[in-house]
């Protein structure tokens, strides 16, 4: 039996790779059903280690701010959503983003986006940076199955990574 956790979805679960079981996260509920209500920056993601097989997050990122001073210490919000995406998936589990991304001024024009995405992010989670990630915080490992830009007009850049545990 397959799991899915789509991260930000308000009141629309979405089952992008159509597993068996669809579950939501969100910091307000909105009452449907299957819906985790908590603020990943505060509380992570409320499941057990490896419980997903898959993990998305469509217009997610970029509302996670990269540094934040909680209590006189510094903390790495995006960091640590990292840490908890890697940490619920499966071994071989798939993370799946879209995300408004640098150079496209979407990336920047909503006053709520606080943590700008490029090309190149990606890199501080994957194999090719592993000892950097490890120095900012990263305690996981994704391999990069697919970057790539949404269609022609699109400002998205999507990844599918795999959690190599």
């Amino acid at each position: 039996m397959t799991k899915s956790l789509d991260l930000g979805c308000h009141r629309n679960i979405r089952n992008t790779f159509n597993a068996d079981e669809a579950y939501g996260y969100d910091i307000v509920d909105t009452g449907v059903d299957n819906l985790f209500v908590s603020d990943i920056i505060l509380d992570g993601i409320p499941c057990e280690d490896n419980y997903f097989d898959y993990v998305t997050a469509f217009d997610f990122l970029e509302h996670i701010p990269r540094t934040l001073y909680i209590d006189g210490k510094r903390v790495n919000p995006f960091i640590d959503a990292m840490n908890e995406i890697w940490r619920v998936l499966k071994p071989g589990g798939i993370f799946y983003a879209v995300t408004p991304a640098f150079p496209s001024p979407e990336a920047f024009q909503d006053p709520t986006h606080v943590n700008f995405i490029s090309d190149q992010t990606y890199k501080y989670f994957t194999i090719d940076y592993h000892q950097l990630g490890k120095d900012y915080g990263f305690d996981g490992l994704f391999e990069l199955l697919e970057q790539k830009w949404g269609d022609p007009w699109s400002h998205n850049l999507e990844w599918t990574m795999k959690a190599i545990k």
